[in-house]
This record gives C-alpha cells, sequence and structure tokens, in this order.
C-alpha cells in the first residue's frame, strides 16, 4: 500500500475541544483521554479490535452534561475516519462482525456508503454503567455513523450484564469498521456498480 490513510481532526466549540488521530492500517494502538473512564475503555477496544491505531484527547463541559462530549467525540471520529479513506478506492467497502461477550452477543453491519443511516437495537435494563449514561452509546454511534457517511447497523442478540453488552457492541463496531476499511488488490477503483462511494 502506497497512500498513507491516516488523518488528524480537530472540533472546538464552547462545549467541548475534541483532538483525534487515526490511522486505518495500524495495529490495535489506542491512547484515548475523555475525562469519561467508560467511553475511554470502549473507544480503546473499538480500535484494538478494528487494528486501527487511534489517539483521542477530548475536554468538555463534563459538568453540565456528558452529552455535548459524547456527540463530538463521535462527529470527530466520524470524520476523522471519511478523511482517513480519501477516495475508497479499492476498499471492501462492507463489514460485519458478531461478537461475544460472556453472556452477550453483539452484532454490527458497516456499508461506506457515502449515504448516512443508523439503526441501533440494543435494550439494556441498566441506565448506567457506574456514572456512564448508557443512553450516550447510540448518541456517539449515531454522530459516527452521520459524519463519517455510513450506514450502521447495531443489534444485541441476547445479553443481560450492561457492561458486556456494550462492550461487545463497541468490539463488534471496531471489527466492522476495520473489515470494511480494508483494501482488497481485486477491487478497481470503488466497488460499486454506480462508480463512485
Amino acid at each position: 500500500m502506497t497512500a498513507k490513510r491516516s488523518s488528524r481532526v480537530r472540533r472546538k466549540t464552547t462545549e467541548t475541544d475534541v483532538s483525534i488521530s487515526l490511522n486505518l492500517d495500524g495495529t490495535g494502538e489506542a491512547q484515548v483521554k475523555t475525562g469519561m473512564p467508560f467511553m475511554d475503555h470502549m473507544l480503546a477496544l473499538f480500535a484494538k479490535h478494528g487494528l486501527l491505531d487511534l489517539r483521542v484527547e477530548g475536554t468538555g463541559d463534563l459538568a453540565v452534561d456528558e452529552h455535548h462530549l459524547a456527540e463530538d467525540l463521535g462527529i470527530s471520529l466520524g470524520e476523522a475516519l471519511k478523511e482517513a479513506l480519501v477516495a475508497k478506492e479499492g476498499i471492501c467497502r462492507y463489514g460485519h462482525a458478531v461478537v461475544p461477550m460472556d453472556e452477550a452477543l453483539a452484532e454490527a453491519s458497516v456499508d461506506l456508503s457515502g449515504r448516512p443511516y443508523f439503526v441501533y437495537n440494543v435494550p439494556c435494563k441498566a441506565k448506567k454503567v457506574k456514572n456512564f449514561e448508557v443512553a450516550l452509546v447510540p448518541e456517539f454511534l449515531l454522530a459516527f455513523a452521520f459524519s463519517g457517511c455510513m450506514n450502521l447497523h447495531v443489534s444485541l442478540r441476547y445479553g443481560a450484564n450492561t457492561h458486556h453488552i456494550l462492550e461487545a457492541v463497541f468490539k463488534a463496531v471496531g471489527r466492522a469498521v476495520g473489515a470494511a476499511v480494508r483494501v482488497d488488490p481485486r477491487i478497481r477503483g470503488v466497488l460499486s456498480t454506480k462508480g463512485r462511494l
């Protein structure tokens, strides 16, 4: 592979300040610091299982609400992915993963189509994991999908422990994204009969 598929993105608002660097041809190295320990853990899992090198620094008005930072992390990660993909030539485009985590089994499917859509079917009984609000996960993933211009479908097949469920979700999304960005030398141009993604 000749072209380096990496990016650096910074998003600064009155509520948050997020910096992300992403390498699609990495080994799963992650350095994440957002002030939300559970989100740090989830993003590290996403990178590790997608074999993506990821560095994230984020600050925000966490004393008000974690929602602003979670959403802006998703927006920034989507922008970083889109920028690193450049013209999308040679990529597999689709990725799918089913990941177990103890009693939980989560599934993620990705299409880097350029047409954003998001489906999230992950029921959780608990509203929090320690201090982290579970409702922030679909907000983060929605922002990631739309900013990254992808179809992202995430489902829970079964599971009981909320931590296990969300860990399986992030691992599955990481693996699906990692598969979708992979380059296949048999693909000439982009994988579409339209000739563009």
